[in-house]
């Protein structure tokens, strides 16, 4: 297990993220904002799906994510089609604008990182991928309501050896 120090050290360093966000942030282009280019990139990584779903991967809050939702129906970059087995419900899917638009993103997105991750090398690159991927993991869902304790009762401990 780390040291005290070295999450100290991963608390800052997780925190000054936000500045590299922010850089991604200013190269999308004026009418597709964070949010909107979340979803785009989840629709197009998952396929067509229901509201309730795309609030669960943003893991936001419905109003949020139908706020995010219709900004890109606007733009005509996705459609809501009625969800044949609730018609209450509304499937969401990529139009073809919303691919080419998802398509320049990532062109964006992937030049930004080959520019300013140019000095490191593919292992470099994938161990970061690796270990980024792997902190999610251990975060899990962060809506939910109930989270795993700080500090083990020395009870359960107990029990699982």
């Amino acid at each position: 297990m780390a040291e005290q120090a070295q999450y100290e050290e991963l608390a800052r360093q997780l925190s000054a993220i936000g500045a590299v966000k922010r850089d991604m942030g200013r190269i999308l282009p004026p009418d597709c904002p964070g949010g909107s280019a979340a979803v785009l990139t989840l629709l197009g990584r998952y396929g067509e799906m229901r509201m309730s779903r795309l609030a669960e991967l943003l893991s936001v809050d419905m109003s949020v994510t139908s706020r995010h939702v219709a900004h890109v129906a606007d733009r005509g970059w996705i459609e809501r089609s009625p969800d044949p087995a609730d018609k209450r419900s509304r499937i969401l899917h990529l139009t073809p604008s919303g691919q080419e638009q998802l398509d320049e993103l990532s062109r964006r997105t992937s030049r930004l990182l080959a520019d300013r991750l140019s000095d490191w090398s593919d292992h470099e690159v994938g161990l970061l991928i690796a270990l980024m991927g792997r902190l999610r993991e251990s975060f899990g869902d962060c809506r939910s309501t109930t989270q795993r304790p700080l500090h083990p009762h020395p009870y359960a401990t107990a029990q699982q050896n």
